[in-house]
């Protein structure tokens, strides 16, 4: 957004020069009172591990659509798995223990008591059981959201460490954000919930509707502008992040 900013610096340049009667040269095929703007991601996440480990595969590559809950990479878990193995083991035979001995019981060959102690015992293997499936689910990355994945860093037999690295960083491009830097003049006229339309050539002809979200309440003085953010619906994540776009916003009665 910053960048964004120093790069509109001389079209409001141009803009408030038109205001105070100045000639100003007009963009070839922009709208009059149209705005700057920028297409970006909704969401953009770093994806990583909870745990340490040995990335065992990265199941995506840069470019690709994943889905929300998608494996996106495994770490190895054969430790993991085999101490969840024994504890489903542990909680089998506790089950049958108790099962058995609830014959003796009704035949008051075991004290109450004998039979509490069986149970409670029981219990707590399939509380440790949970725990370690838990475990093993953490060897296991996902995707928190649908998106695209625009970088890939880490490959199979690399440490990852919570911390610090990042396996894939991902975008979310439906919906997009149409991020504007307006005249402060424009303050108390556009409202969130207000529409604008958006006009994405020459990548893509006709013109788009999107909804305002955001209207910053704190104006930047030095170059008197304020930051607009819209949402563009962008099904089948048509449009790319990273182009350049015009907005008229919408008159309201």
């Amino acid at each position: 957004m910053k960048r964004f900013r120093a790069a509109l610096a001389a079209t409001l340049v141009t803009f408030f020069a038109s205001e105070t009667g100045a000639q100003a040269p007009v963009a070839p095929g922009k709208a009059d009172g149209a705005l700057e703007c920028l297409l970006e991601p909704s969401m953009v996440v770093n994806v990583g591990s909870s745990v340490d480990g040995v990335l065992e595969e990265v199941l995506v590559d840069r470019g690709d659509y994943v889905r929300k809950g998608q494996v996106v990479a495994r770490l190895q878990s054969g430790v993991e798995a085999a101490a969840a193995k024994l504890s489903e083991a542990r909680v089998e035979y506790g089950r049958r223990r108790v099962e058995r001995n609830e014959a003796l019981f009704e035949k008051q060959l075991i004290s109450a008591q004998e039979r509490d102690e069986l149970v409670t015992e029981v219990k707590l293997r399939e509380e440790e059981l949970k725990k370690d499936q838990e475990t093993l689910k953490l060897r296991t990355i996902v995707s928190p959201l649908d998106g695209v994945v625009v970088e890939r860093r880490l490959a199979p037999g690399e440490f990852i460490r919570t911390d610090k690295a990042m396996v894939l960083r991902l975008a979310r491009i439906d919906p997009l954000n149409v991020e504007v830097v307006a005249p402060a003049g424009l303050f108390g006229t556009v409202r969130v919930g207000m529409t604008g339309r958006v006009t994405l050539a020459p990548f893509f002809p006709g013109t788009y509707q999107a909804r305002v979200v955001v209207v910053d309440k704190v104006i930047d003085a030095a170059s008197g502008t304020l930051g607009v953010r819209l949402q563009l619906p962008n099904p089948g994540n048509r449009f790319p992040a990273g182009i350049r776009c015009s907005v008229v916003f919408a008159k309201q009665d």
